[in-house]
């Protein structure tokens, strides 16, 4: 257990009044990660605090109308959950980077240069996003964050989010291996098996993929498969 003058303080609103707990802050940044912990090993102070640094504990009552519950472990993991989370300045640098990283990849994979119809290598995305000064906020979903960062992005180079149709047709000796990971890979909208054991079909993927998509399918078919990217209809 922490002792609490090394503990993080991670606060809360409900019903208009504010909870506080003490946690472990490493342990604490972890369990948010998705790391599994008994709060009883996270808690530097069993109790759930008004205001921790008077030591004003919260009542049963309180809890039970904030939380549901009057049970005080099980409150402080809704407020760990759930509230806001005091970090150390490495933990705050480390989840930035990691949430720049699945911005980055969430964009790389879906996006394409307009004007060539060619996606964006994730360096590339990498280098604008540092040109622009592109600020991530370590608590906010990547996901939730990618339509305001493609704004700024948009300022420096051409670049749009688009799926792509790729026609592919594999012969008999690799169509069984290839569906599995095909299908792992991308949508298919249309599938068939052919009268001489091929399999083909229509898939459907974002258009960062589409290069790395037509490696897989060679290296699944030692390169006869037949893959054919579809014009957009307009």
């Amino acid at each position: 257990m922490v002792s609490v003058d090394k503990a993080s303080v991670v606060r809360i609103e409900k019903n208009g009044k504010k909870f506080e707990i003490l946690v472990d802050p490493d342990l604490g940044f972890k369990f948010r990660q998705g790391q599994p912990y008994g709060m009883e090993k996270l808690l530097a102070v069993n109790e759930v605090f008004r205001d921790s640094r008077s030591g004003d504990r919260a009542s049963a009552s309180e809890l039970s109308d904030a939380f549901g519950t009057s049970d005080v472990m099980k409150a402080a993991e809704l407020i760990l959950k759930n509230g806001n989370m005091s970090l150390t300045s490495e933990q705050k640098r480390k989840m930035t980077g990691e949430k720049r990283k699945q911005i980055i990849e969430i964009i790389a994979r879906n996006s394409i240069n307009p004007q060539t119809n060619l996606p964006h290598t994730a360096l590339r995305i990498e280098t604008v996003m540092e040109q622009a000064k592109v600020k991530i906020d370590p608590f906010k979903k990547a996901e939730e964050q990618v339509e305001a960062i493609l704004k700024e992005l948009r300022v420096i180079i051409p670049i749009r989010f688009e799926k792509k149709e790729v026609a592919v047709k594999f012969p008999p000796v690799s169509a069984p291996k290839a569906i599995g990971s095909v299908k792992h890979f991308a949508t298919i909208k249309r599938q068939d098996w052919l009268n001489d054991g091929s399999w083909a079909a229509v898939v459907e993927l974002p258009a960062g993929l589409i290069t790395e998509f037509f490696d897989l399918c060679n290296r699944l078919s030692h390169g006869e498969a037949q893959i054919k990217l579809l014009e957009k209809k307009e």
